[in-house]
């Protein structure tokens, strides 16, 4: 067996890779089954052609192992599941830490401006690089992504997640009503874009497609209409929309849908609610809207920097737990203020404390992974360690920073452990990130060229 700390690039057919360290991933939700995770203290990732042939404790599979294996050898460093960040708006990159008083002026000051930029391909192109590199530099090895209402922006992110074989969703923003008229399609257009757009991507490799109306107050009854006659052509199409962000918001939608019981009421009236529909925020909901939330499948994207950022107020916690919704964690950029996932499990934490309610270690890497992926209806694909999952894992290091490594050393359990990387990490405890089995980033092209 071959022990080597490089990272060379593609293995030959049918050869073993070993990963060696502390592997934790997940099996279910840890807030609720005390055998929610599995967590091997010296334990192994056995990789074949890209995906986990087994993981458990490295003795136990220690006879399992080809005598031509490669092993790398992480030990005193954590594995865990590459991230999964279910709502993220790649066109806001460049906009991100804008300062604004709130969500409303704040997309018309510095949201549609920038997005009218991506009319234009070369443009696209060149921000959809640098957010999937940024994605990657932060341990999230899938996303469910926005695009601009611009078909060309949606290709262009589509492009770029297939030259990094990275399982990504997008889709087109589709709004006809209440934006500034450079970003307005029509129901009839914003549709035929997103049916060609499917066409060209859907379950093409590792990529697959999102319906997506920006939300309520940007989309009439016909557009809205037009979405659920894609989400009823396309079952295994993904809807991504916005829901109860904000009171002021909440108010206009009610305005504009008078015969609606609820926000949450508009979308349910066309379809949108179903497994594999996301909805990003979902803060002020009543009990009627929650129990239709978990009796649909849909899932909630809770993103916590981005409601901290823009005042828009506090996720529940208690009421979400009463009610088993699926709850994913999100970055939001750019409303939300880092690509990394440790920042946003930081402000999750501390909105959950604001409602009395404490939120652990443990299961905000469960939402940031595992949860997810089963949100995704692609937990045979991603978000853990299972046999047959895709190889996508990032290796975090204790000792990435002079804090972490001292408040590490104190680490008497594994929840202080995940703890002191969620309130103190950023990108820099990203070790190496693995998608497929390859090793990505600035370390794989460094050890390349040598």
């Amino acid at each position: 067996m071959t022990t080597t700390p490089s990272f060379p690039g593609a293995l030959p057919a049918g050869t073993t890779r070993v990963i060696r360290g502390r592997i934790l991933h997940f099996l279910r939700d840890p807030q609720f089954h005390d055998d929610g995770y599995e967590y091997w203290e010296d334990g192994a990732l056995l990789v074949r052609g890209g995906r986990i042939v087994a993981a458990g404790a490295y003795d136990d599979l220690s006879s399992r192992i080809p005598a031509d294996a490669e092993l790398i050898d992480y030990r005193g460093k954590l594995i865990v599941p590459g991230f999964i960040d279910t709502h993220i708006h790649y066109p806001q990159t460049d906009i991100i830490a804008s300062p604004s008083p709130g969500l409303l002026h704040w997309l018309d000051t510095y949201t549609f401006p920038e997005e009218r930029r991506f009319a234009e391909p070369a443009y696209a192109r060149a921000v959809a690089e640098f957010f999937t590199d940024e994605l990657l530099r932060n341990g999230t090895t899938s996303a469910l992504v926005w695009s601009t209402v611009h078909a060309t922006s949606a290709d262009a992110l589509f492009a770029a997640s297939e030259a990094r074989n990275l399982r990504m969703i997008t889709g087109k923003v589709m709004m006809d009503r209440n934006c500034p008229e450079f970003l307005r399609d029509t129901a009839e257009t914003g549709a035929r874009d997103s049916a060609d757009l499917m066409s060209k991507w859907h379950n093409k490799g590792r990529l697959a497609y999102a319906i997506t109306p920006r939300f309520a107050p940007t989309s009439t009854e016909a557009q809205l209409a037009a979405c659920g006659e894609l989400a009823r052509a396309y079952p295994d199409a993904f809807i991504q929309t916005h829901v109860a962000e904000n009171r002021d918001e909440v108010k206009w939608v009610a305005e504009l849908f008078p015969d609606a019981r609820s926000y949450l009421d508009v979308y349910d009236r066309y379809g949108l609610l179903r497994p594999g529909a996301f909805y990003g925020h979902a803060i002020y909901l009543d009990p009627d809207d929650r129990r239709r939330l978990a009796d649909s499948g849909a899932a909630v994207a809770h993103c916590p920097t981005s409601n901290l950022f823009l005042g828009s107020g506090f996720y529940d916690f208690h009421q979400s737990d009463a009610h088993r919704l699926n709850v994913t964690l999100a970055t939001d950029v750019g409303g939300g203020t880092s690509f990394s996932m440790f920042r946003t499990m930081n402000a999750a934490h501390k909105v959950a404390r604001m409602g009395g309610y404490h939120l652990t270690a443990l299961r905000m890497f469960y939402l940031a992974t595992r949860a997810a992926a089963d949100a995704l209806g692609w937990a045979d694909r991603i978000g853990s360690f299972e046999a047959g999952c895709e190889a996508d894992f990032v290796v975090l290091d204790p000792d990435a920073t002079p804090l972490i490594s001292r408040r590490s050393s104190r680490s008497e359990t594994l929840e202080e452990q995940l703890f002191a990387f969620a309130m103190l990490g950023d990108d820099r405890v990203i070790e190496d990130v693995y998608v497929m089995g390859q090793a990505v980033g600035e370390r794989t092209v460094l050890a390349a060229a040598a």
